[in-house]
């Protein structure tokens, strides 16, 4: 089962960026989402494949009719936070708000109700797993915030599996669908979305995507974008993750979806025996 997905947000949305963190900052730069989400309608025209997008609710406020178009296309909409924060730098309430305006703004545009969610960053972890009982709250049936490794902006290396699943946390049970690893001399190793694709040669994703029973994709806008501009006050570690491989990527991805066949989430749901998943307790 191999699952594409975007994450609807602008080429500035960089996490843990102090010259990109609030909405005022924003406003200084300029837009390109219009030009970089028909790069993505075209990536899905010549393929023909569906796709699951997690929109940025602040999106789905300022350019209604791009999240509009992506509806009426017939795409499936999930909420992506409404102003793309790192999860771990809130409390509960804070966190409980901004999920809960990304859901009315998503919604109020598309009418269309919104059950999925995936973190900015996946950054769910240990400390602040009561995220999942705000997303319960809130609706929210399917997640895939769980990035099963360790990473820059968090992880929860100890879920114990890295395909579809049912997780549960006190008292609260969503049908999670976790980053997919492939394990390299015994590390998990991502490959299936943002910089990772980025970086690998294709065919080694392939060979990943062969030995995989199970892949979540994760793509933005700006993967495809390779005239977008560079941010200041990048560390070279940073700038290289951010910006490898963007002028590659759209053929490379096209490629991958022309030899695999992939699905969108509502696909992977339905076509899922969820009586035959793990179970994985977070208390």
């Amino acid at each position: 089962m191999n699952i594409l997905t975007f994450d609807i947000e602008e080429w500035f949305h960089l996490l843990d960026n102090t010259s990109t963190k609030t909405e005022k900052q924003w406003s200084t730069f300029e837009p390109r989402i219009h030009q970089n989400m028909e790069v993505i309608f075209d990536i899905l025209e010549n393929t023909k494949v569906g796709a699951t997008f997690f929109v940025v609710g602040w999106m789905a406020e300022k350019y209604p009719e791009v999240i509009r178009e992506i509806s009426d296309r017939g795409y499936e909409i999930g909420s992506h936070t409404h102003l793309h924060q790192l999860v771990y730098e809130q409390d509960k309430a804070t966190f409980f708000a901004d999920v809960e305006k990304s859901i009315k703004t998503i919604e109020d545009c598309t009418g269309k109700k919104v059950t999925s969610f995936r973190a900015p960053g996946f950054s769910i972890m240990e400390k602040n797993k009561w995220a999942f009982e705000v997303l319960y709250e809130l609706g929210i049936t399917t997640d895939s915030s769980v990035f099963p490794a360790n990473r820059s902006h968090g992880g929860l290396p100890a879920y114990t599996t890295a395909e579809p699943s049912i997780l549960k946390y006190n008292g609260v049970n969503l049908k999670e669908f976790p980053i997919n690893t492939h394990s390299v001399f015994g590390k998990p190793l991502i490959f299936s979305g943002g910089g990772y694709f980025r970086l690998l040669p294709y065919p080694v994703i392939k060979k990943f995507t062969q030995k995989s029973d199970y892949v979540m994709t994760y793509f933005h806008p700006r993967d495809f974008d390779h005239n977008q501009p560079i941010l200041e006050g990048l560390s070279q570690a940073r700038k290289f993750k951010s910006y490898v491989g963007l002028k590659s990527c759209k053929p490379k991805l096209e490629k991958w979806l022309n030899e695999f066949d992939f699905i969108d989430l509502k696909n992977a749901i339905d076509n899922t025996d969820w009586t035959k998943v793990e179970t994985v307790n977070l208390n």
